[in-house]
């Protein structure tokens, strides 16, 4: 599901001059200003613009199907917990009628994912959603410091960015979930973007800029 977190890097709200008033509500002080549209709003405002426009994409290109389950791709990091949030609270406020499941990867790297993984444990308890943990370790019988060990650490993010989209997928089939979502933020996807550019890859350039995908042969469609 495409949308700019408010902590990406590019598309943070910068603040402003305290002066001035919010141009939604034109009652509370203006907190932060939005690159997309340079518009100035406050906190309450920001959330409130936010959740609708996430709410908008989800109904416009009909993202869900009632009594459907979802594999929320959870790393612990800002974006994927920004939308368990978001995914959790709108589809309580909508009754899009899903079941959101937390699915995380341990990629075996010791003194990385422990943390991480501690994170959206709190998270699971916060929101109270189911969490499923699948590692390197069960779907593959290697783990993540274990494939460096043998191969070097130069390829050891190639070798990890392929294992890890490939064990959600594997995941989410072993639950029986057909439809991943993965938190991207702006920065993410220009960068996506730009890199299939200069590449000259037309195929993956036109799936990098679609709503939902599917691999040719794959049963998991996937959304950010």
């Amino acid at each position: 599901m495409s949308f700019s977190a408010p902590s990406d890097p590019v598309n943070r709200p910068t603040k402003v001059k305290v002066s001035q008033l919010c141009e939604l509500c034109h009652s509370r002080k203006a907190l932060i200003k939005r690159p997309k549209n340079l518009s100035k709003l406050c906190k309450q405002c920001f959330c409130l613009v936010f959740e609708t426009e996430i709410h908008n994409t989800i109904v416009t290109n009909s993202l869900f199907q009632r009594g459907e389950r979802i594999a929320v791709g959870a790393s612990g990091g800002k974006d994927s917990t920004v939308l368990a949030h978001m995914l959790k609270l709108l589809n309580d406020r909508h009754d899009y009628g899903i079941e959101i499941v937390l699915l995380s990867i341990d990629e075996g790297i010791v003194g990385y994912r422990d943390d991480s993984l501690a994170t959206v444990k709190r998270n699971q308890q916060q929101y109270g959603l189911p969490l499923e943990i699948f590692s390197f370790k069960d779907l593959y019988d290697w783990t993540m410091d274990e494939i460096v060990s043998v191969a070097g650490i130069r390829n050891s993010c190639t070798y990890c960015g392929v294992f890890r989209r490939q064990s959600l997928d594997r995941g989410a089939a072993k639950l029986g979930i057909s439809h991943v979502v993965t938190g991207h933020n702006a920065d993410d996807m220009a960068e996506t973007v730009l890199m299939n550019i200069l590449r000259g890859d037309v195929a993956r350039l036109e799936k990098s800029t679609a709503i939902i995908t599917q691999s040719s042969g794959s049963p998991i469609k996937r959304s950010k």
